[in-house]
């Protein structure tokens, strides 16, 4: 395994900040929240990098208001109020913001672009999404819209705009479509990436900013790798 480059509070990928709201380009391997793994979760290292930029004593406030998977990159945005956090937390349940990813896939898919609508079915034993064709007990309907953007030497660059946010979606559904993301063992690629990342990156998020109520645009360059690089 190559060592994987975590965001600490000296090299974390700030990409907007205001009074109300912190957007972070995740690394591949930062964990959104604490969880089993009592690894550091990036919202603990916005915190301290927050401490020290204005020289808070004692505790700072932090909202997580979405999350991405471990091994994906990309966009997350935190509440820096707790005036910000419900109304957040509210645009992203309802939908409200609209969310753009990139994937490098193994395979081309049949169509340049397509409407993908699949039933998943989540197993929390596995930590797993089966997608299904026909909805089946205990199914979430996924919607995603792709379109294939570049072709690499080995791989293809899809742009995918998620209507949905299931778990695992993205991964699930373009498996189900032939089209694994590269390094996602879990997923039908394969074989891992060696840092443990996979391919899957939140490259363009907007919305309304709850409080100013001025449009967003945010942008996350791709992990700084040859196979990403390509894509650019």
């Amino acid at each position: 395994m190559e060592t994987k480059i975590i965001s600490t509070p000296k090299n974390l990928q700030v990409l907007y900040e205001d009074n109300h709201l912190i957007a972070i380009n995740k690394r591949p391997g930062d964990i959104v929240q604490g969880d089993k793994t009592g690894d550091a979760p990036l919202s603990e290292v916005v915190k301290e990098y927050l401490r020290k930029k204005y020289n808070k004593p004692g505790n700072v406030y932090l909202g997580v208001a979405h999350r991405l998977d471990r091994p994906t990159s990309g966009i997350v945005v935190f509440a820096k109020t707790s005036k910000a956090l419900p109304r957040l937390n509210k645009l992203f349940a309802e939908k409200d913001a609209q969310k753009t990813y990139w994937a490098v896939v193994k395979n081309a898919p049949e169509k340049p672009s397509a409407t993908l609508i699949h039933w998943l079915k989540r197993n929390t034993k596995q930590n797993k999404s089966y997608a299904h064709k026909h909805e089946v007990p205990d199914s979430k309907k996924a919607i995603l819209d792709y379109r294939m953007l570049k072709q690499l030497d080995n791989y293809f660059l899809l742009e995918i705009d998620l209507k949905t946010g299931r778990h695992h979606q993205i991964r699930a559904q373009l498996n189900a479509l032939g089209c694994p993301i590269k390094g996602d063992l879990k997923y039908g690629f394969d074989r891992s990436n060696k840092d443990g990342s996979i391919h899957l990156h939140a490259r363009n998020l907007s919305f309304i900013h709850p409080v100013k109520k001025d449009m967003l645009h945010l942008v996350a360059p791709p992990p700084d790798e040859p196979i990403w690089n390509a894509c650019l």
